[in-house]
């Protein structure tokens, strides 16, 4: 039986959180992305709370991350879900352990909503998010050239807190 920990990332993570994000841009659904900045400019652009990182056995087998989808104050507590799960360890629930994690420590955080963006051929991801609360909002059609020149669509998945105003929003 493997041991499973999810715990805070840290930045010593990053070799290890990068070669994930790099393989995940590898199968070419899991984002548009074709390229895996430096640790500063991802650093940047995520919120500092709710980095999660997932170790099978004291190896990092995934990760998850939220980025603000607007700075203005009144999206405070909205967050685009980032999370990639290594290839030898996909296929065996892990996604849905960490998922779920992020989704609980968001909502301690204050989070009313967090949303998703699935490019269209990623049948699993859409199958994890289901299964952890989201729910489909939209389509997006045609909204992105994938990096062939092929144009993708994306489906747009949001879930919302338990309460309207979750215990930690009034510090975000």
């Amino acid at each position: 039986m493997s041991k499973i920990t999810i715990r805070p990332m840290e930045p010593e993570d990053w070799d290890a959180v990068s070669r994930i994000y790099l393989e995940g841009i590898a199968t070419e659904h899991a984002t548009f992305q074709t390229t895996c900045p430096p640790y500063a400019a991802w650093d940047a652009s995520h919120t500092k709370d709710c980095r999660l990182v997932l170790l099978v056995d004291d190896v990092i087998a995934g990760w998850t991350a939220l980025h603000r989808v607007d700075p203005r104050w009144c999206y405070r507590g909205v967050a685009e879900v980032s999370i990639y799960v290594g290839e030898q360890f996909r296929g065996h629930g892990l996604g849905c352990h960490l998922l779920a994690e992020l989704c609980r420590q968001a909502e301690e955080a204050g989070y009313w909503t967090l949303q998703s963006t699935v490019l269209q051929d990623n049948a699993a991801s859409r199958a994890l998010h289901t299964k952890c609360g989201f729910r489909l909002v939209g389509r997006r059609e045609r909204i992105a050239r994938d990096c062939h020149g092929r144009w993708l669509d994306t489906f747009l998945m949001e879930r919302r807190a338990a309460a309207d105003e979750p215990e930690g929003y009034k510090k975000l």
